[in-house]
């Protein structure tokens, strides 16, 4: 299938149309603005520009569409909330119109998060009825583009499925995020250029964690198999306190350092633990292949662990 691949400069981009290519599908990127120059094949635009949006599907009319352009950082969403709802809840609806326009029968995958839910009672999954509390500009604006997108298989019975990936790792992702920034600070470590004392935010935060290579298979199993006007969870199911992310990459690595709370890492809110409930995936046929030691091990990069 022809597939158009919004943010595929990014961490999940990357992944996703290299597993998308392996699969057999002609994959067409989108790139934001920030990526110009790094491809000459790949279209560049900012999915909140409305006209760029509507050229480029008009040009590409694909039949199918993986959305993964967003501004993707929580912590970092709390301080420019018109920004963020302009790219995650404007640029769905920018698209949506625009395929509405040119490619009516396109599925697409809207990529949320599982950072809706908010707050869910520890020990209990958050399932897709769960209500949505968001927490953060970045929870509510992904929210909002959710609802557009219902509105838009409701009203025009467009093809829209709705992803809600919980925390996922791999190599490539922004050091602004936790765990490739504490490897960031392993790595300096084992190398002796830093004193050996690892600083951190809130350890005691339960999340779940998966191999980004994992997700973008589920990604394009929902493609094929998933059913329009649908929410599906993507995570591995298990609870893991940060603190215990961060002992098992100080394990693989080698390293000997003091965790030490650094207050400007902190949150002005945090969920104290969300869990997927992936049962609604499974069913689909998926289930993950790597582990999240894999993972650590592909984000801490051969120089750490190699011993």
């Amino acid at each position: 299938m022809r597939v158009l691949v919004t943010g595929a400069d990014g961490f999940v981009g990357r992944h996703a149309c290299a597993a998308l290519r392996a699969a057999g599908d002609e994959v067409v990127e989108v790139h934001g603005p920030r990526g110009e120059g790094i491809s000459s094949t790949a279209l560049h635009f900012d999915i909140a520009d409305e006209a760029k949006v509507k050229a480029a599907v008009s040009e590409v009319k694909p039949e199918a569409v993986l959305h993964l352009a967003g501004f993707s950082s929580v912590a970092k969403s709390h301080q420019n909330p018109a920004r963020v709802f302009a790219v995650n809840t404007m640029g769905v609806v920018h698209l949506l119109t625009a395929l509405r326009e040119s490619a009516p029968k396109a599925r697409v995958l809207l990529v949320s998060s599982g950072e809706v839910y908010g707050p869910v009672a520890e020990g209990t999954l958050a399932a897709e009825g769960h209500p949505h509390v968001p927490l953060s500009p970045y929870a509510a604006s992904k929210s909002s583009g959710e609802l557009a997108g219902e509105q838009f298989f409701r009203s025009y019975g467009m093809e829209v499925i709705l992803a809600r990936p919980f925390n996922h790792l791999g190599a490539g992702q922004d050091p602004t995020f936790v765990v490739p920034s504490f490897a960031a600070q392993i790595r300096a470590i084992g190398l002796g250029t830093v004193d050996p004392v690892l600083r951190t935010g809130n350890l005691d935060a339960i999340r779940d964690f998966s191999h980004v290579k994992d997700v973008v298979d589920a990604y394009r199993l929902m493609l094929l198999k998933g059913e329009a006007g649908q929410a599906y969870n993507v995570g591995s199911g298990e609870a893991r306190t940060i603190r215990g992310v961060l002992e098992e990459m100080i394990q693989l690595s080698g390293v000997q350092a003091r965790i030490e709370l650094d207050p400007a890492r902190l949150r002005p809110s945090d969920i104290p633990s969300l869990v997927a409930d992936t049962g609604k995936l499974r069913a689909l046929g998926w289930a993950p292949k790597l582990t999240v030691a894999d993972a650590l091990r592909d984000v801490l990069g051969p120089r750490v662990g190699a011993h």
